[in-house]
């Protein structure tokens, strides 16, 4: 019997963009759910993996690609990327036709632009997918909608309350977003999913991404170490240095496999917030150090729940790895990005959550209720930052932040005093 589908919050950005545009493409890692998300919206489909067809489907796809894109829309083309010159069919086939929602394409890989001729702009939009969020996967309670926030600027009625213990916090980072772990019967077979993914990703991902062999243990180590590092702003020549201390990497190869985790979705940096309120020689600007979902951090550390029973310190670390991925979530149909704010002068914000129509969010993640007070005091020295800056400004002024949040581990939620909203994750949806 097949299982019931689990709702996802990309599904009504699929749908709106299936309205709008003659194609779109559905990209992410591995196992996230792209294809079970696109089936439930396609009325054909082809599965260019399908090892009985798969050869077929490739010489097909050398000498008449339209032939594949027959059938009824939208159709899905499962792992296009097997046949990159599918894209530029799917391209000309919607300039032929001229209408929306014909096709849905999904691929695991980013793609390879030296493989096609068009970059498909205004025929086929991208619409990324990350493993499921506490909210999809019935953790979050969802009484804070992240959209509604944005719109009053409060969380509503007298705060919210949240039923996710920290034990229970902790499994659900160690069981990760996939959504087989979801449907396993036993915590045990939940944890054992993030693992697989890690064990394929080592010995068989990073070579068949491109048909280069890849050393599995060289892959090893170095999601090790960028687990060990997650969530900081170490450099790549110290992560370099780590791998270096157990095995001799080149520089390199160190870039190489960094671009191939990327390729695939896994590594995920997060991106500098620059603005002009102070030097920019004086703001950081390296990328922050992020894996798609906290599951693939503790596979590479190697370690379970009870081990972070005993060390909260590195589960916070953890903690923010998993509020990066279900932000990028609950803010996608808002068109959402996200970056971090750090400069030399010791002045932080762990996230700056920002939406398409320019309003924005400074963020910071606190596991305790000890650490709240600490990330108040952050934001509030920002924003007084951002306004001193607007006062001497003559020309451009930069907007003030539209929500200060502190997202916790905690189990209640209010609006301080200050303004700075305290929010725990478990309460949290799009």
């Amino acid at each position: 019997m097949a299982r019931e589908y689990i709702k996802r919050v990309c599904d009504r950005e699929l749908e709106l963009k299936l309205e709008t545009f003659g194609a779109v493409h559905i990209v992410g890692p591995k196992w996230c759910g792209k294809t079970t998300t696109a089936m439930q919206f396609a009325k054909s489909y082809i599965e260019m993996q399908d090892p009985d067809k798969r050869e077929m489907y490739i010489e097909t796809a050398k000498i008449k690609p339209s032939n594949l894109l027959v059938g009824e829309n939208p159709r899905l083309i499962d792992e296009w990327q097997i046949a990159p010159n599918l894209w530029d069919a799917v391209r000309v086939s919607v300039d032929r036709r001229n209408e929306e929602g014909l096709y849905i394409l999904t691929g695991s890989n980013s793609i390879d632009k030296t493989n096609i001729m068009h970059s498909g702009t205004g025929r086929i939009d991208t619409m990324n997918m990350y493993p499921m969020s506490l909210y999809e996967t019935g953790e979050s309670n969802g009484t804070v909608s992240l959209s509604e926030l944005f719109r009053t600027g409060d969380i509503p009625g007298d705060g919210c309350e949240s039923q996710l213990s920290i034990d229970e916090l902790i499994f659900a980072a160690c069981r990760g977003g996939f959504p087989s772990s979801i449907t396993k019967k036993s915590d045990q077979s939940k944890l054992m999913i993030s693992q697989s993914y890690f064990e394929g990703l080592c010995r068989d991902d990073m070579s068949n991404v491109d048909g280069v062999r890849r050393d599995e243990t060289m892959v090893r180590l170095l999601l090790r170490s960028y687990a060990r590092n997650i969530s900081t702003l170490a450099s790549n020549q110290s992560i370099l240095r780590d791998i270096n201390a157990n095995a001799v990497m080149s520089e390199t190869t160190f870039y190489e496999y960094v671009n191939m985790l990327k390729k695939l979705f896994v590594i995920q940096n997060v991106e500098a917030w620059c603005p002009a309120i102070r030097s920019k020689s004086t703001i950081q600007s390296t990328e922050k150090k992020e894996l798609v979902d906290p599951s693939l951090v503790v596979a590479a550390l190697g370690v379970d729940p009870e081990y972070f029973n005993l060390d909260l310190k590195t589960f916070g670390f953890v903690f923010e790895t998993l509020c990066f991925r279900d932000l990028k979530i609950y803010s996608s149909a808002l068109g959402g990005r996200v970056s971090y704010y750090h400069d030399r002068y010791g002045l932080e914000a762990d996230c700056v959550l920002h939406l398409r129509d320019g309003r924005y969010a400074l963020t910071e993640f606190k596991l305790g209720s000890h650490e709240i007070d600490d990330g108040a005091k952050h934001l509030l020295e920002i924003e007084a930052l951002v306004k001193k800056y607007n006062e001497t400004e003559t020309q451009a002024k930069l907007r003030l932040p539209d929500l200060k949040l502190v997202i916790t581990g905690t189990q209640y939620g209010y609006k301080r005093p200050d303004g700075v909203l305290v929010l725990p994750i478990g309460c949290l949806k799009d």
